[in-house]
């Protein structure tokens, strides 16, 4: 393959990893935690963009609990939009397994 070839594949390929960024923006992952009664939503590259707490939790004695459980539904939701990262590199790469720990600069 030419070095053209090659340059008009990575501009491609730059290109996509532009949509595909763009896309993570907008893909929102639901964590949750204590049976649902609080849920974490965030976008696909970790950023909160809502927290919903049940009524039932708003107590002083139990605000420990309460941050534990927003930690834990934050947490869910960014293992579901790494999920969402994984799957969409999967995707943009053809499928091309990469060497571990390898990351594509985008």
């Amino acid at each position: 393959m030419d070095i053209m070839g090659i340059m008009k594949q990575m501009q491609t390929m730059q290109a996509k990893a532009a949509e595909m960024q763009a896309e993570l923006d907008q893909t929102l992952v639901e964590g949750e935690a204590g049976g649902g009664l609080v849920k974490a939503t965030l976008n696909a590259k970790g950023v909160v963009r809502s927290i919903s707490i049940d009524p039932s939790l708003l107590k002083a004695e139990e605000k420990e609990i309460l941050e534990d459980l927003i930690v834990t539904a934050c947490a869910q939701a960014r293992a579901k939009g790494d999920e969402a990262m994984t799957e969409k590199m999967k995707a943009l790469t053809g499928g091309l397994p990469l060497p571990p720990g390898m990351k594509l600069p985008f």
